[in-house]
């Protein structure tokens, strides 16, 4: 089986190919060739790779085309964040593939009403990035029931995992934050910290995308959650994350508008991008149709992401 994985070297890719290999498909790669995966492994050395500029070949419609022509059996899209650029492949692929996997995200569903969030819940995204998630998983899934695109949808948490900074107790990317719970310093979030964070372990990204494959013909047509069993509150990460360190948490709390100016702008930016959305999904629907749980707690999940920047000595 010949499987186009686009966009394969990044969080996910670094996981789901070398999988796909030991699993026997042909792999082919594209990808802007700008980065190596996060971990070495031997069965890359397996893998065609193909260096393409997607947004160029987009604006020039050549894309879709491009993927087409390498006649796969299955297309993994892991790196398509507007309703035009999924068009066009989809539009190129419908009727020479067997399965189409896209990846989204649960901004999808704007913020968390009823808790644990189904992938039924009615959508209410905002901001663009979860705006434009939203209205390709509108496009994939009416392809899918009016034309039989054979499409499943993966909507991941909070990707974490060795290599990059998972999202921080603060909600935002400040390896600072890290540094005074390891001290055993005082850490100030906003409101009471009881918003919540998601994440969900790269490799169990890769997993659901695998367990899709392997249930295919329920997972066409459908559109799955890849979370963490369980969501966390700021302080419970917060607390996760001192213990980690052999530390008991000291925390102090402010209202949000007195707490955004005691940070930077682009942190204060992405720290209510998170707490606005204080996601808390659920694997329900994986477990049953799919027979997918994720291996990695949402703590466990963030903490191999900050023992690896331990290390590397991007925390000191």
């Amino acid at each position: 089986m010949r499987t186009v994985v686009i966009g394969g070297t990044g969080h996910i890719g670094t996981y789901l190919v070398p999988e796909l290999v030991r699993l026997r498909h042909e792999v082919v790669v594209l990808s802007r060739g700008e980065r190596s995966p996060y971990r070495s492994d031997g069965a890359w050395s397996r893998v065609r790779m193909i260096p393409v500029d997607r947004d160029a070949e987009d604006a020039a419609g050549t894309f879709g085309g491009r993927v087409a022509d390498l006649e796969p059996d299955v297309v993994v899209d892991l790196i398509s964040f507007t309703e035009d650029s999924t068009r066009q492949l989809a539009e190129a692929v419908q009727g020479r593939i067997q399965h189409l996997l896209h990846c989204g995200t649960i901004w999808i569903h704007g913020p968390s009403g009823r808790v644990p969030t189904r992938e039924d819940t009615p959508r209410r995204p905002f901001g663009d990035y979860g705006i434009q998630k939203a209205a390709i998983e509108t496009y994939l899934l009416d392809r899918a029931r009016r034309d039989g695109l054979p499409v499943t949808l993966i909507h991941p948490g909070h990707i974490s995992g060795p290599g990059w900074t998972p999202i921080n107790p603060a909600g935002n990317l400040d390896l600072g934050v890290f540094e005074k719970l390891a001290r055993g310093d005082e850490l100030v979030l906003p409101n009471f910290g009881l918003e919540t964070v998601q994440h969900v372990h790269a490799a169990d990204v890769a997993g659901m995308f695998l367990a899709a494959l392997r249930n295919h013909s329920v997972a066409t047509g459908e559109s799955f959650h890849a979370v963490a069993e369980g969501a966390m509150t700021l302080r419970g990460y917060a607390e996760g994350v001192a213990g980690w360190f052999g530390k008991d948490a000291r925390l102090g709390f402010l209202p949000w508008d007195e707490w955004r100016r005691t940070v930077p702008e682009r942190d204060a930016a992405a720290t209510y991008d998170h707490i606005a959305h204080s996601p808390h999904c659920s694997m329900e629907k994986a477990a049953r149709l799919l027979g997918f749980r994720p291996r990695y707690s949402a703590l466990d999940a963030a903490l191999d992401g900050v023992s690896w920047l331990v290390d590397n000595g991007k925390i000191t």
